[in-house]
């Protein structure tokens, strides 16, 4: 009887044991793929799993459209931002009295802070607002901690015009490893790709320095 009790207890506060603590700042190492983390070369779409209508629909950018002053201080959407070059920022919130990670903020690459809600809530409707930042809800599988990121704008996934749809969603996994932080990315879009799309960035913990507030703080706040 008491073997079958201390297992349960031990089964029962194993998930809480197996969390990471995330919060931190973390800097981009940009090793992985360094051509593709920067400028890329129009209508070079190697490696992304496109449908027709995703071909046409990159063919179709301008890429002088972003030099329009209304264009100048919109974020990057989260199915690219967090590959852009920026340090990242993780900030717990929790619940006073019981310790609970309630949600975590992600702020970096542009824009507002992102919250992953850890309280178990469901996803909006079909008919809530599409952001940049999307909602997103996160789960612990592990030692990694899960998220699914909904509800976000039309935006590209390169900064050469290709694009995925504000029906995409997005699957990503934290991964901690001492001082290193594994972000892997999967895009689903039914509108414009043929297959997820899966890509990972890797960051290392970064004490001596600040996330900077974007320069378009006030104008991004009130999109």
């Amino acid at each position: 009887m008491r073997q079958a009790l201390w297992l349960a207890t031990i089964l029962a506060i194993g998930p809480a044991y197996a969390q990471i603590d995330l919060s931190g700042e973390w800097a981009g190492t940009f090793h992985e793929d360094l051509p593709h983390r920067g400028g890329m070369r129009l209508a070079d779409y190697t490696g992304l799993p496109f449908n027709e209508a995703g071909w046409r629909k990159g063919h179709a950018w301008d890429e002088s459209a972003r030099s329009t002053f209304e264009r100048q201080c919109i974020p990057h959407v989260a199915t690219y931002a967090l590959r852009g070059p920026a340090i990242i920022r993780f900030t717990k919130i929790v619940e006073p009295l019981s310790g609970d990670v309630q949600a975590y903020t992600l702020f970096g690459s542009y824009g507002r802070p992102r919250t992953i809600f850890m309280d178990g809530r469901e996803h909006p409707s079909d008919l809530a607002p599409h952001t940049w930042g999307g909602f997103s809800t996160g789960r612990w599988d592990g030692d990694m901690l899960r998220t699914t990121t909904t509800h976000l704008k039309e935006d590209y996934i390169r900064r050469n015009g290709a694009m995925v749809s504000d029906e995409a969603k997005v699957t990503s996994w934290w991964i901690r490893r001492g001082d290193f932080l594994t972000w892997i990315n999967i895009v689903h879009d039914p509108l414009y790709l043929s297959e997820p799309l899966i890509r990972a960035t890797e960051y290392r913990l970064n004490v001596n320095s600040l996330v900077p507030a974007h320069p378009c703080t006030a104008v991004c706040t009130a999109r």
